[in-house]
């Protein structure tokens, strides 16, 4: 009834999938739900790596008990303390109270602090290592990815990275656990919506860690705490990782626009039409009010143009695009070509906090800066034509 995956002669996968939860850590949609990765090493030493939500608890333990039967776990292997892959730990202690828990010292920290343990623990650094009997585990601490406690766990016998919340993504397992039985690019929006929404903030820390690990470790498979386990194509999300990281992007322009009375879309629509006009193939339009800022970050993490258009609102810019800037000013974007453009009747405002968050982040700003008083005349659509043009030849230059 409690299904575990093996995934090699004696490691398996004994986590759980989500889809009765709506909005992730009640800010990121979740349409297509999400898993919590826990996996089990069944050797003369049992250890598990991270536990799941605290509302799988039940079902998390029948699947532990499935695969080891009466054997005690020895180790728990604490990579991540937030709650989503921690919240079984207290029932863990019950069930096994003998069982070691294994962290770095920030890890303790959260573990006294979220669920007042204070015994049974064991301190590791980095580099440290514990023998299983055949497999051997190998802790690297990678603070920042992306809480300050934050470490990955390498076993050298199957050569696997358990990689904690890095190389994770969005979405069940449905049915799958392996890339090779996924259609990958059906996944891979996922994939990059979790990282854009929720590391991308830490970007250089995952570039410098995957630099790290890459030339030290001969890595066969990579286990994170959500989504697919890689083990053919560990090439490719690690590379995936490093570009989003490194923000790297793909040849295409994002429009944002916040409207209340439609005249700043009529210009968003006569920018669209430019950049097609002008050879941009992928093109993305988001009314800022009625799509949630998850996705919108996801695809201006994609693509290296980046356009964006308010209304004044109360002699400020609309509040849901102020909200999108400051994400995106938390996130350090930069290296996008962006345009700006905006609309005012009895006072201005929008285009000012534009300009500002363009001074604010590292793009380069495409002439002109378009803004309406009133409905958009014929004068004001021509601007917009020449924005989208400009834009259009700066993307294809930033992408040679």
């Amino acid at each position: 009834m409690y299904n575990s995956i093996k995934m090699t002669d004696d490691v398996y996968w004994v986590g759980v999938n989500d889809r009765e939860t709506d909005i992730f850590e009640s800010l990121w949609p979740l349409p297509e739900g999400i898993s919590y990765n826990s996996y089990l090493i069944d050797d003369d030493k049992v250890a598990l790596i991270d536990t799941v939500k605290i509302n799988y608890n039940n079902s998390f333990l029948d699947k532990i008990k499935n695969v080891i039967g009466d054997k005690k776990v020895d180790y728990l292997i604490v990579n991540h303390m937030e709650p989503d892959h921690s919240g079984s730990i207290k029932s863990l202690c019950e069930a096994y109270p003998d069982m070691k828990i294994i962290g770095n010292q920030k890890t303790m920290n959260f573990l006294e602090g979220f669920y007042g343990i204070t015994k049974g623990t064991k301190v590791v650094s980095d580099g440290d290592q514990i023998d299983l009997g055949t497999h051997r585990l190998t802790f690297y601490l990678t603070p920042m990815i992306h809480w300050p406690e934050t470490m990955m766990t390498f076993d050298e016998h199957d050569q696997i990275l358990f990689s904690g919340d890095a190389f994770g993504g969005f979405g069940s397992l449905d049915g799958f656990l392996f890339d090779d039985e996924l259609n990958i690019n059906f996944f891979k929006d996922e994939i990059r919506r979790y990282f854009s929404n929720i590391v991308s903030k830490y970007g250089t820390v995952v570039h410098n860690t995957i630099n790290r690990l890459s030339k030290i470790l001969d890595i066969k498979m990579v286990a994170s705490t959500h989504g697919p386990v890689w083990r053919e194509k560990t090439n490719y999300i690690i590379s995936e990782y490093d570009r989003w990281s490194k923000q790297e992007t793909d040849e295409g322009v994002v429009i944002v626009y916040g409207s209340m009375y439609g005249n700043t879309k009529v210009m968003a629509e006569a920018v669209a039409r430019s950049l097609s006009e002008n050879g941009i193939e992928e093109i993305k339009i988001f009314d800022v009010s009625r799509k949630n800022v998850s996705f919108i970050i996801n695809d201006i993490w994609k693509y290296n143009g980046l356009i964006m258009g308010s209304c004044t609102y109360n002699n400020e810019i609309f509040p849901p695009m102020d909200y999108l800037l400051k994400s995106l000013e938390s996130r350090n974007i930069k290296k996008r070509v962006m345009g700006i453009f905006g609309s005012y009747s009895w006072s201005g405002g929008a285009v000012d906090r534009l300009k500002d968050f363009s001074e604010k982040v590292s793009c380069c700003t495409a002439e002109p800066i378009v803004e309406s008083k009133f409905a958009p005349d014929r004068k004001i659509l021509e601007q917009c034509y020449e924005l989208g043009k400009n834009v259009a030849q700066k993307v294809k230059k930033n992408n040679q």
